[in-house]
């Protein structure tokens, strides 16, 4: 399996976790925002590694604007249930 599509399913279920109403909230919140950055800095590792592979960018791309606007409720909810979303289909995809 390609480094990418490992990311992709690591990546799409910690989105999946940061999106769940209330809980992921409160666990970024509790950890002082900080796993928004590592998620910003994973997606963006996880964007190069995709464009090496010739592999979709689209869930990695959603994970940076998640990350970045994660801040926002309800707009950040959304956008980590996209990304986990998308990262997780680009992962079970085969190219």
């Amino acid at each position: 399996m390609k480094p990418s599509r490992i990311m992709k399913w690591t990546f799409g279920g910690l989105e999946a976790i940061w999106g769940i109403p209330i809980l992921g909230g409160l666990l970024i919140i509790g950890l002082a925002w900080v796993p928004l950055v590592i998620m910003l800095i994973l997606h963006i590792i996880g964007l190069v590694f995709a464009s090496k592979e010739n592999r979709s960018k689209t869930g990695h791309i959603l994970g940076i604007l998640a990350s970045a606007l994660g801040w926002i409720p309800g707009v950040g909810m959304i956008l980590h249930i996209l990304a986990a979303i998308f990262l997780m289909i680009e992962a079970g995809k085969n190219n």
